[in-house]
């Protein structure tokens, strides 16, 4: 006997379980992400889930389970930013590869003034998401205290300065920019110059302390003529680069903490006629796809956004889940691995 939809035209879960020959229950497990279900069972529910178009009703589960299926990344950067650079697509695309198999929905949202973190901290309780990502945070980022204080479940990605989360996932980034600066120095340079990104974000301040490392292991001195404050974006790197060289035109390397900064800096060697690599070389830190088809294609740190994206997704999901996590447990750190081109 063929299931029947509702007279209201809405598939219920009971008409799924009918299509499928399974019990109610396994409709339920399998809408719910579970993981005790049989393969076949799974393929018989999902195959009637999409032949039925069912939908499961979200409030009335949240009522059940006391959960809103939803979970929020926050990022503390412009709009122009998020979409703009390759870092935070690749975060996406590791937070929705976890996702794709649980009935969980993801919200973004964008914050920089104190009116949007108003906005986006009304939006952050249980009544409205089972936990948060918070990505790019700055040193005076209010949101992860206030969050930690309600008790919603909270991962990071990356670690913000004065502030030590209970969860996080991050880079070496300390470690990959010793051996942006090793290379330079296998290369022969000697007067290794760095843009750098915030010193407010953890990310930027590893990548410069990573730097000074890097050239007192190769007993070369930390000259401060040779490091320009930047803030990853191109324009900076572009205007650290030129303020660099009026500084310091002997130069010949320079290691910037993004791809970004590299681009624009290898834009202004080129404008006023240095070679790249023979005059001055160049490697960048991110590992994003134009680095290959730059020219010449760029040396680069690779960090591997999109692992980090799906670790900070598991973590989380861990802490929704009620898993007792241990503090080693609740800390992922990523390597990063330099990729040599031709601009070094």
């Amino acid at each position: 006997m063929t299931a029947q939809r509702p007279r209201s035209g809405r598939p219920t879960l009971e008409a799924v379980a009918a299509r499928a020959g399974v019990g109610r229950g396994t409709v339920s497990r399998v809408v719910n992400g579970s993981a005790r279900v049989s393969a076949r069972a799974r393929a018989a529910v999902l195959e009637a889930i999409n032949e039925l178009g069912y939908v499961p009703n979200r409030a009335a589960r949240s009522l059940v389970t006391n959960r809103t299926d939803s979970i929020a990344l926050v990022a503390s950067e412009s709009e122009d930013r998020v979409f703009g650079e390759p870092f935070f697509a690749g975060i996406v695309r590791g937070i929705s590869a976890v996702l794709a198999d649980t009935p969980i929905q993801l919200w973004l949202a964008m914050a920089q003034s104190r009116q949007e973190w108003q906005r986006v901290e009304r939006h952050l309780t249980s009544q409205h998401v089972d936990g948060v990502l918070l990505i790019s945070l700055h040193g005076d980022d209010p949101l992860p205290r206030r969050i930690q204080e309600s008790g919603l479940p909270m991962v990071l990605g990356g670690v913000p300065t004065g502030f030590d989360p209970p969860s996080y996932v991050d880079v070496d980034n300390r470690g990959g920019a010793r051996q942006a600066v090793a290379h330079l120095v296998s290369r022969g340079r000697t007067k290794i110059a760095t843009l750098t990104g915030p010193q407010d974000m953890g990310a930027g301040l590893h990548r410069l302390e990573g730097y000074r490392q890097g050239l007192e292991e190769a007993g070369l001195p930390v000259d401060e003529d040779l490091i320009f404050y930047g803030d990853f974006s191109e324009a900076s790197g572009a205007i650290g680069m030129r303020t660099l060289l009026e500084r310091r035109p002997d130069l010949d390397a320079v290691f910037a903490a993004s791809d970004l900064m590299a681009l624009g800096a290898m834009r202004v060697l080129r404008e006023q006629g240095r070679r790249i690599p023979q005059d001055v070389a160049v490697v960048g830190f991110d590992g994003s796809p134009m680095a290959p088809h730059t020219d010449p294609p760029l040396t680069t740190v690779h960090q591997p956004a999109e692992a980090m994206g799906r670790e900070m997704t598991r973590l989380l999901l861990a802490q929704i889940r009620g898993e007792k996590l241990s503090k080693k447990d609740r800390v992922v750190i990523l390597d990063a691995n330099l990729v040599v081109r031709a601009s070094s």
